[in-house]
Order: C-alpha cells, then sequence, then structure tokens
C-alpha cells in the first residue's frame, strides 16, 4: 500500500514549525522531507536536519535534471523538495510531511493528487506582525517583507484540505494530529 503525502504550508510566524516538531515526536513513522534552500543557516539550523544548504548553481542543476518534486522561488531564494526522498518513502508505503510554500503545494498537488494539504493561519494578522518581530532574528525590512509576503500566501487558503487556525497551541496540535490520524487509517489507491 503506497504512504499518504501530507502538505503544510503557512506564513512565516504561524506556528507552522513548532506544531510539525510536535507531530513529528508524536508519529515516529512519519517521515520529514528535509528542503533544500539557498538562503544562509538561520541561528542554529543544522545542514540535513532543518534544510539542506546548497549554492544557487548546485540546486539549479538539480532541478535541470529533475531531482525536484517541486521547487520555488522565495522572498529571494531557491527552496526545493528531493522528487526520490518523497517517492521512495511513498512507494514503500511510508507517509510523508512537506513543509511548502503555496506555490510549491499547487506544484505538488498537479503532480500527486491524493495529497493532502493543510494550511496553518495564525489568529490575526497584528498576532503574525508580533511574533515575527518576538522572533528578533530578522532586521525590521526583512519582518516587513515577510508580513507582505503573508498577505500574498494568506489568500491561497482556499485552496487546501484542511485549515487551522493557531492560537492555541494545544489545540492546534490535536487538529494537525487528527488530520494525519484519520489520513493513516484509511487505505489510499
Amino acid at each position: 500500500m503506497r504512504g499518504n503525502l501530507y502538505i503544510v504550508s503557512a506564513p512565516s510566524g504561524s506556528g507552522k514549525t513548532t506544531l510539525l516538531q510536535h507531530l513529528l515526536r508524536n508519529f515516529k513513522e512519519l517521515k520529514f522531507s528535509v528542503s533544500y534552500t539557498t538562503r544562509q543557516a538561520r541561528g542554529h539550523e543544522q545542514n540535513g536536519v532543518d534544510y539542506y544548504f546548497t549554492d544557487r548553481t548546485a540546486f539549479q542543476s538539480m532541478a535541470d535534471r529533475g531531482e525536484f518534486l517541486e521547487w520555488a522561488q522565495f522572498n529571494g531564494n531557491l527552496y526545493g523538495t528531493g522528487r526520490d526522498f518523497v517517492e521512495d518513502h511513498l512507494d514503500s508505503g511510508r507517509d510523508v510531511i512537506l513543509d511548502i510554500d503555496v506555490q510549491g503545494a499547487r506544484q505538488v498537488k498537479s503532480k500527486v493528487n491524493d495529497a493532502t494539504s493543510i494550511f496553518i493561519l495564525p489568529p490575526s494578522f497584528a498576532e503574525l506582525s508580533r511574533r515575527l518581530k518576538a522572533r528578533m532574528l530578522e532586521s525590521d525590512d526583512v519582518v516587513k517583507r515577510r508580513l507582505e509576503i503573508a498577505k500574498e500566501e494568506i489568500v491561497f487558503y482556499r485552496d487546501y484540505d484542511y485549515i487551522i487556525i493557531n492560537d492555541i497551541l494545544e489545540s492546534s496540535i490535536l487538529l494537525l494530529e487528527s488530520i494525519v490520524r484519520s489520513g493513516t487509517a484509511v487505505p489510499r489507491r
């Protein structure tokens, strides 16, 4: 039986990473696809754990060879999902989860029509702004740009199978776990 593919998207600052960390701790069999990126590592990010950090030339070569299930440019950097990792795990019956933006989600849904897509929303735009500023990882200009991108991305929530408004963390974790639990109980074709 083929595994299930889950796509999770959200504007930066919505709490997606926190939700995914909880999910992966509680669903040991769920495989997380580590994305490739041309951006620089932030804080304590590790190559091969948080992302595969690569340069633009190597990334473009991989894209030209068709090694990505999807890839997109976001905020001046390239991001992509390794095709072999996803396909090998799905073919062997393992469920895979992708943390990708709306551009990438559209690409994946066009190729894997039975993928389950989940969009994480902040409780409000003001809260999103507060969260991004509280991180203190980026300059005010970068935070402002992220908020502009968030406005553009949020309108695509309608294209997703499920929407989670991440206002109370514990409730949001339970909702995400419920979606994954219901998908693993139903065999897919």
